[in-house]
């Protein structure tokens, strides 16, 4: 190790397994979750000079005999011993493992009730039954006792093994797998629907016809990439940032940095929550958080040159937890290139004068995870104007049923094919964006631009006003966004000023996105109450990096962000954090199936004040002395 934010190695992880299996109170039932590194604190890594001695500490989440949310060990490296193990409560429990997946799947198969099910709709073959587990907090069956962990298992019907079992939902049919006992408690029968005839199989030997080529786009670069790798710390045209993946998380920055100017401190995505919006028994109960159920960074995809990245790539693994308790790496996990981006600025001067164009790029750091259906792309982009982008792009396959004309409403459950519906349903992600700008205390305001009422001074009524709000308190931050008036929010070091002496700042750029559509007081509403406002902030706490609270399998809310604001604390000048909720409300089109295209949300952050000019105004030119388009 070479720095205190470094990765974990398989080494590690294969040593803390050992550390915690030779612990006097280890479970020989013991299933590993996951591992993470206990990051050293804010004011260790500000101060850290290199070859310096650094603690290293990990966490290993786990499930054992108990009968309750599993176990949280701290184990400290350098001492090679185990230095805290704390249970967790039944009402708010660690992550689900594949382990539980597993079991979840064969314990519905091998059910009478499920099978008698089954039969009535003319199946018989359970080597063709696609079992789909889902958590089951939120809306928790009577038949699961208070504390218990649990999954939800839906189903769909494959041609072969390779088919794609989408096409054929087995409606009506929904089991509940007591996780802690082991048994199915219950299965659910909503009558019969007749199973979908068409498939939808989506691989290029499935498809009738494959369109032309498109003609080849060659990316190189002659010189090599522009970027440098040191460890996990990129350098890239000034900018400095290190790249980790975390288990619930996926790919974390960490002390991102512009011209030796600090910036962020570390930005995720914190959690994220998928609520559903009809009322079909199949997916009414539906509110999921795929970031911290299952873990957004154990689905992480390993990554193809030429198919998930193209260009001159440089590859970060991650190395994660198998439930044996041995080192798994995901190999290509996080992808980092550079890539052109169109004009940086431009101006032709009409009256004789010069005409000059620059050309922009950024750098990409980029991420793809699997979770169930769906398949989620968390990009950062770094620009050479000190610009900061996040977004998140969504593929996959939509959620659907069989069409029931009884059961399914036009205005909530769309039709995608003659045979297929999905529902309205929303995708909401939330950004925790912990704050150093210029390494002191920030303050946050908001700024809205209103129009002037028409008077002698503005007598054609368009004059305009941009109003400032500085936000001193965490209710006080509890903001949505607001197109009307072009609402941004700014992040400022006051105590730090430009040559103009104006305090240095960076402004939160909102996309296009809604807040959590259910009722504030729905299962989702008090689950992931990150999702109600688009903008949460709070002075900085170690133990306060969960949006939807530490542990959110089976729970009820505890420790999100309701919880963490509760007391009102004052954030007027402070170690800031600030929380960004962002998504799509999606109605899905028949254009979303069989696999749906990519669509983008995500927020920019725009530097204010930042520079006291264009950063890019001295960025050399490249223009062809001659077009070869037209030759």
């Amino acid at each position: 190790m070479t720095h205190p934010l470094d990765q974990i190695t398989p080494e590690e992880i294969n040593k803390a397994a050992d550390l915690c299996k030779s612990h006097e109170g280890f479970d020989e039932n013991t299933i590993f979750i996951n591992i993470s590194l206990v990051e050293p604190s804010k004011e260790f890594i500000r101060l850290y000079k290199s070859g310096e001695e650094f603690p290293r500490q990990l966490k290993v989440r786990g499930m054992d005999s108990n009968s309750d949310g599993g176990f949280v060990a701290i184990v400290d490296m350098k001492a090679s011993e185990i230095s805290r193990i704390d249970r967790v409560s039944e009402e708010a429990q660690v992550p689900y493992s594949f382990p539980e997946i597993f079991t979840a799947q064969e314990l519905t198969k091998t059910n009478k009730d499920y099978q008698d099910a089954l039969s009535k709709r003319g199946i018989t073959d359970m080597n063709l039954v696609q079992i789909d587990p889902w958590p089951a907090g939120g809306i928790v069956h009577e038949s699961i006792k208070k504390g218990h962990r649990a999954l939800k298992t839906i189903s769909f019907l494959k041609e072969s093994e390779s088919d794609n079992g989408y096409a054929k939902p087995i409606n009506g049919v929904i089991s509940h797998v007591d996780l802690t006992l082991k048994k199915v408690t219950h299965v659910e029968d909503h009558g019969v629907v007749p199973l979908p005839k068409a498939h939808a199989r989506y691989d290029a030997d499935s498809q009738s016809k494959l369109r032309e080529h498109p003609k080849k786009i060659d990316i190189t670069q002659p010189d090599g990439p522009g970027f440098e790798m040191e460890g996990n710390q990129i350098s890239w045209e000034g900018w400095q940032v290190r790249v980790s993946a975390t288990p619930d998380e996926g790919p974390v920055l960490h002390q991102l940095s512009l011209n030796g100017r600090s910036i962020l401190h570390r930005a995720a995505l914190s959690d994220m929550v998928v609520p559903y919006g009809t009322a079909d028994p199949m997916h009414s109960w539906k509110a999921v958080h795929d970031g911290t159920e299952y873990g957004f960074g154990t689905m992480l995809n390993s990554l193809t040159l030429g198919c998930d990245c193209l260009g001159e790539i440089h590859y970060l693994d991650a190395n994660l937890f198998g439930f044996d308790g041995l080192a798994n790496t995901i190999e290509n996990a996080i992808c980092i290139h550079e890539e052109d981006f169109g004009i940086q600025w431009k101006h032709t001067d009409m009256g004789g004068g010069a005409n000059e164009v620059r050309r922009s790029r950024r750098l990409v750091i980029s991420s793809i995870a699997t979770i169930g259906n769906y398949d989620y792309g968390l990009f950062w982009y770094l620009y050479l104007d000190g610009n900061i982008e996040c977004e998140v792009k969504l593929t996959g396959i939509v959620g659907i049923s069989a069409y029931d004309e009884k059961t399914h409403r036009d205005d909530q459950d769309f039709k995608i094919t003659d045979e297929l519906v999905s529902p309205l349903h929303q995708h909401l992600f939330c950004v925790r964006l912990d704050w150093d700008l210029e390494g002191g205390n920030n303050q946050l305001f908001e700024s809205n631009v209103e129009a002037l009422a028409v008077s002698d001074e503005n007598p054609h009524g368009m004059q305009l006003k941009a109003v400032s709000t500085h936000l001193k308190k965490e209710s006080e931050a509890k903001r949505d966004v607001s197109p009307s008036t072009s609402r941004v929010w700014k992040i400022i070091n006051p105590n730090k000023t430009n040559s103009l002496g104006l305090p240095v700042g960076y402004k939160l750029l909102p996309g296009n996105t809604p807040t959590l559509l259910a009722h504030p007081d729905s299962p989702p509403g008090k689950r992931a109450s990150f999702s109600k406002h688009n903008l949460w902030a709070t002075p900085f706490h170690e133990d306060e990096m969960a949006a939807g609270g530490p542990h959110s399998v089976m729970h009820s809310g505890q420790g999100g962000l309701d919880d963490i604001t509760s007391s009102d604390r004052d954030i007027s000048e402070c170690d800031l954090v600030t929380w960004h909720t962002f998504g799509v409300t999606h109605t899905p089109r028949p254009e979303d199936w069989p696999v749906m295209p990519t669509e983008y949300c995500g927020f920019h952050l725009i530097p204010v004040g930042f520079f006291d000019k264009n950063p890019t105004i001295n960025l050399p030119p490249s223009c062809k002395g001659e077009s070869k388009s037209n030759k």
